[in-house]
């Protein structure tokens, strides 16, 4: 009897291996190489300076049982198929699995072939399987691009960081330009001047109906006013109006009259769209606005969608949606809700983003079937219907709307108000999305109505808002800054390095994150530039599209980058880290002021004298509510990786503690 042998298929994750080998059972086995397992090395630069950027990569020991593993199944097998995902960390993993085997010495002769796929259901590996190719240096080399770049950047920048500012500070090439975002922002925030200003407002009873009218025009003069404030990332647009002084708008109150008269009714019928299916920046920022959700949260639920076939390739900038997806949504929804709620024609979209690749989807569900599954949790749940909502209503006819604008007369003043009713729901039916109908009354020009009351209300101009995650992500995306799949661990860095705080979901640059940023602004402007971090991705672009060598763009880069690290080691002034004093004497030496500085693990309180005073203790951050369990204070507290939690003062006696203020 002859025992065929079965081919190997390598993947990254296990979960996706469990996956693929229910569906090739018969002729594969599936082994996951969990992650990258060939690396540069952790505590040496690994990177050759001098001309030639040879890379000296290592294997990881935490990794010798799956490199075993990978060599005794390959030793087994005469066809390999290399399917790790389909992005640049992808193909830099296959290029290093063959490279294993091609410098192993294994049994015979493999033929080594490399698939990718952007869902994994059976149709897709099988369709996959049968268009195998060899792997694609272009894409390789982007991503040995991005990690020799960042890897320089950052061991070059951090020895600086530790002679300048503080011991044991570190620096990422994006990240940094991340805090600076953070950094720009809370120095917009602190130079915005509120400025009071005044609306009016119109209010009526009609036909059981009450409405309001604002005021829209005095005389010719428009009554709110735009103005702009120019932003390190752009322009911030907020309002104001003419009336700056309580005692214009009161006396212009006074000369209005009670009874208005309708100048004007407009009607229009409006076809509002669906958006386009979810990229990875917009996934991000959906479930961060719906949920309160961290990019990193958000990233790991997908990736468990994804490795269970649930939804596709969650790692992508692409808003096209494959012709077979379009017609099954189509189909679906036909069946589903009736025809009248089905696009009549195949609704595309185009990519805005100019490094989108057509040949990948946006995120989308890979069964549409599939409305809510049994199998996976109730966050995992929430995102996967968000997502299949999205995607499946993309192919929904529009929702139909009638907008209604009625403008009253009251001597030289004009009132707007605005009126709408949804004539047909179309997508909002799939999508869930709710549109309450306002509506206004039956009136025509020249009808005359008497207002029930005139209200000033008192406002002031705002200052742009700090960032969440949801406008860091959205920020980035705009500005260029990092890829799909960085956002997410862009964040979690800085929070982690204690550079920001999230406080409410929103960030707040530390003492820390200022320094650090203004040391990296003072001397190393264009690293920390915006126009230089998007000339790198799309020199990293130009070299997974085969137009630009990797080596030739780090030598251009090192020219200059490397002789500014020698002349700031050289020249540059030590920065001062901005301390909070806490109005209290040192206990120990009598003399220093205690104050609150910001470690490796949160913040702290020392002697100002420090080094000559070593006194230190904890720091508990009055949280501004009693423990629901003792009554004592409640105090902010962090995990090890610094996010931010509530718990008692009083621990370890009471062990309360909560993400949230109870």
């Amino acid at each position: 009897m002859i025992v065929m042998k079965k081919g190997l298929l390598v993947v990254e994750s296990p979960t996706k291996a469990r996956t693929i080998g229910k569906y090739l059972a018969n002729s594969f086995e599936v082994v996951a190489t969990v992650g990258h397992f060939r690396d540069l090395p952790k505590s040496t630069m690994g990177v050759e300076l001098k001309g030639s950027f040879e890379i000296e990569y290592v294997l990881d020991p935490k990794k010798k049982e799956v490199i075993s593993k990978l060599l005794s199944m390959a030793d087994k097998a005469d066809k390999i198929y290399l399917a790790s995902d389909p992005d640049r960390e992808g193909e830099a993993i296959a290029w290093h699995t063959e490279w294993l085997f091609n410098n192993s010495k294994l049994k015979g002769e493999k033929e080594i072939k490399r698939i990718s796929f952007h869902e994994i259901t059976k149709e897709a590996v099988e369709e996959a399987l049968e268009k195998a190719r060899g792997i694609d240096m272009n894409l390789v080399n982007a991503q040995q691009g991005r990690r020799v770049l960042d890897r320089v950047v950052g061991y070059s920048l951090s020895p600086v960081l530790w002679r300048k500012v503080r011991r044991g500070l570190s620096a990422g090439r994006v990240q940094s330009v991340a805090v600076r975002l953070i950094v720009e922002r809370e120095k917009e925030i602190e130079a915005f001047k509120r400025e009071k200003f005044y609306r009016v407002e119109a209010w009526f009873d009609k036909e059981n109906k009450e409405f309001r009218a604002d005021l829209f025009k005095v005389g010719e003069k428009p009554f709110i006013q735009s103005a702009k404030l120019k932003l390190f990332d752009g322009d911030y647009s907020f309002s104001k109006s003419i009336f700056d002084q309580e005692e214009k708008v009161k006396n212009f109150r006074e000369g209005l009259e009670k009874e208005f008269e309708v100048e004007k009714v407009e009607g229009r019928e409006i076809n509002k769209i669906p958006l386009p299916a979810f990229t990875t920046s917009k996934i991000q920022q959906a479930a961060a606005r719906r949920f309160g959700w961290s990019g990193k949260q958000t990233m790991t639920l997908a990736q468990r969608l994804y490795e269970r076939g649930l939804i596709t390739y969650h790692r992508t900038d692409a808003v096209y949606l494959s012709p077979k997806a379009v017609e099954e949504f189509r189909s679906y929804i036909t069946k589903t809700y009736g025809e009248s709620y089905a696009v009549v024609k195949p609704r595309f979209y185009k990519n805005n983003s100019k490094n989108a690749q057509e040949a990948h989807e946006a995120i989308r569900p890979t069964r549409v079937a599939v409305v809510s599954p049994d199998e996976i949790d109730s966050k995992e749940k929430k995102l996967y219907e968000l997502i299949w909502k999205r995607a499946v209503a993309t192919q929904a006819a529009a929702a139909r709307l009638r907008n209604t604008t009625l403008l009253l007369k009251n001597g030289t003043a004009l009132f707007k108000a605005m009126g709408v009713k949804v004539e047909f729901n179309g997508f909002y039916r799939i999508s869930g999305d709710k549109h309450d109908d306002q509506l206004l009354p039956d009136l025509k020009a020249g009808e005359k109505v008497e207002s029930r009351d005139i209200k000033i209300v008192e406002t002031e101009t705002q200052p742009p808002p700090r960032y969440t995650d949801a406008s860091l992500v959205g920020s980035m995306e705009k500005q260029g800054i990092g890829r799909p799949s960085t956002y997410a661990p862009i964040i979690s860095t800085i929070i982690f390095r204690q550079y920001i705080d999230r406080e409410e979901g929103k960030f707040k640059p530390t003492s820390l994150g200022q320094a650090v940023s203004e040391f990296l602004v003072t001397n190393f402007e264009k690293i920390v530039s915006l126009p230089f971090t998007v000339n790198m991705e799309e020199g990293l672009d130009k070299i997974a599209a085969g137009v630009l060598d990797w080596k030739k763009m780090m030598t251009d880069f090192w020219k200059d980058f490397g002789k500014e690290i020698k002349s700031v080691e050289k020249n540059a002034e030590r920065v001062k880290v901005a301390t909070e004093a806490t109005g209290e004497k040192c206990p120990e030496c009598k003399e220093g002021d205690l104050v609150i500085r910001v470690g490796r693990f949160g913040k702290f309180i020392s002697c100002s004298r420090f080094p000559d005073c070593k006194y230190r203790t904890s720091f508990k951050e009055d949280a501004g509510f009693k423990c629901p369990t003792c009554g004592a204070d409640g105090v902010v507290r962090r995990t090890k990786t610094g996010k931010r939690f509530y718990g008692c003062s009083s621990y370890p006696k009471c062990k309360w503690a909560g993400w949230k203020k109870p």
